[in-house]
């Protein structure tokens, strides 16, 4: 977790003008990890986050809470002034997977940075597969069609 306190050096605006603090704030391993996965599911040509296990584990917990994990998917180090990052994701097919890359480090750097005041020393990204439009839609609705002449 991180800690803001005169000594840590990562300071947020508390008003006080004579440069001392009024107290501490302490940042959660989960607010990082949520911060870089909604950062992450902006970035243009991603499909989605986590591996398949996480995905599967994470869509069954999502049924029984009716909530989503923005930070699932994402792994995180806090410290006292800096982070670092683990991201898996799959990427959507004719995505420049390199470009993705940037992108998301440039998004993920950018929103943590702003939001927390620690700073991002590292985003490691994973691609684990890639997303092809239709493959599975189409299996989806042939069970879908099959069900229907069922009744």
């Amino acid at each position: 977790m991180a800690t803001n306190d005169s000594q840590s050096g990562t300071s947020l605006s508390t008003g006080d003008t004579s440069g001392g603090t009024r107290g501490t704030t302490v940042i959660a391993d989960a607010v990082v990890s949520t911060i870089a996965g909604i950062a992450v599911r902006e970035t243009d040509g991603i499909h989605s986050v986590g591996g398949g296990a996480s995905r599967a584990m994470g869509a069954v917990k999502d049924k029984v809470s009716r909530s989503n994990d923005p930070g699932r998917g994402v792994k995180v180090e806090v410290g006292e002034k800096q982070t670092a990052i683990d991201v898996n994701i799959v990427v959507e097919y004719g995505t420049r997977i390199l470009e993705a890359a940037k992108n998301i480090r440039s998004n993920v750097t950018d929103a943590v940075e702003t939001m927390t005041g620690l700073e991002v020393v590292e985003i490691n990204i994973k691609v684990l597969d890639v997303y092809v439009p239709g493959s599975d839609d189409d299996e989806d609705s042939e069970n879908a069609q099959n069900k229907r002449r069922v009744q």
